[in-house]
């Protein structure tokens, strides 16, 4: 087996490149630079594939594969960024695959396009709604996992100098059943050769129950010998945040990001990584699937114990 996999050198991508290796497929790994420093690197079965989506020649000397993974997304989630990567990237992807006969396209794309308000959103869901439009003997699925641990991991640090778990209105009005990069992997590797997934978006979490901002603070707390202390903060800051931004945001593509920026903080403070019921007009946790053994409690642990180490420098709203 011949996997092609997109953005590989990112915080799901390097995971998914790991497991792929270890069930001995044969991988090509897109990166921006030949020269990325990656523990795979001189893997016998792994081969390293700039590739410059601005250049018409991108997939020059690219062989043949049987399933492209595509894990391509927007670093922060900026208006341009989010359409010249989310979209046109992956539309780049899907074009050469149409063009060489790639038999499986497995695009991951996030579960928050179920309510798209953003631009990185609505890039994501234009390219799912092309790509399982897609004619051909290509074979598509769609994989829209849950809250991620790293997204979750922004306020250890303070809770475990005493600080309180900053929520948002009270920290119980959200929810997520979070997932580790390495049970996502393994989620999308089942799905090569799975057809009932052919055609199918597939929403999944790791193993339940869901669980708030409220209980990850206390959770945390915990974890780290402490009290559970917690501090509510009123989401409408962001309105107004967004607010002066939007005064200049039609000059200014720095303004136009910020005030993107301050949306998306927005949405993850009020909106829950769960499935959503249309008719009822609510998140369903029991309607969202779940998967793998890995827990944010364990993942939280490996942290404190300097176990697990992670870069905190995106996906998060607080710092230290």
């Amino acid at each position: 087996m011949n996997v092609l996999i997109g953005g590989a050198t990112g915080y799901v991508g390097s995971a998914l490149l790991h497991q792929t290796l270890e069930r001995g497929y044969h991988v090509t790994a897109l990166v921006r630079k030949k020269t990325a420093s990656d523990q795979w690197q001189d893997h016998p079965r792994l081969r390293l594939h700039r590739a410059d989506f601005t250049d018409p020649l991108w997939a020059s000397g690219l062989p043949h594969h049987d399933a492209l993974i595509s894990c391509i997304a927007s670093r922060q989630g900026g208006v341009s960024d989010a359409w010249s990567v989310e979209y046109e990237a992956n539309h780049r992807l899907l074009q050469w695959a149409q063009d060489v006969g790639v038999g499986r396209f497995i695009l991951l794309s996030a579960i928050c396009v179920q309510k798209p308000r953003l631009a990185f959103q609505r890039a994501k869901l234009a390219f799912e709604q092309e790509l399982l439009a897609s004619e051909g003997s290509l074979e598509p699925t769609v994989i829209r996992p849950t809250a991620f641990f790293k997204s979750l991991s922004g306020q250890i640090s303070r809770v475990s100098r005493g600080k309180p778990f900053l929520v948002f209105d009270g920290g119980r009005n959200t929810a997520c059943k979070p997932i580790s990069t390495r049970d996502l992997a393994q989620f999308i590797l089942d799905r090569i050769e799975d057809s009932e997934s052919y055609g199918e978006v597939l929403p999944i979490g790791g193993p339940g129950p869901a669980i708030t901002p409220r209980e990850q603070g206390e959770l945390l707390a915990r974890l780290c010998g402490r009290k559970p202390a917690v501090r509510s903060i009123s989401s409408r800051w962001f309105d107004g945040a967004e607010a002066i931004l939007n005064t200049a945001a039609g000059i200014s593509s720095w303004s136009r990001d910020k005030a993107e920026f301050a949306r998306i903080a927005k949405y993850y403070a009020t909106e829950s990584m769960l499935v959503w019921d249309a008719h009822r007009s609510c998140y369903d946790e029991s309607a969202t699937p779940e998967t793998g053994s890995d827990t944010l409690g364990d993942f939280y642990q490996g942290v404190i114990t300097r176990a697990t180490s992670i870069d905190s420098s995106h996906h998060r709203l607080f710092g230290g």
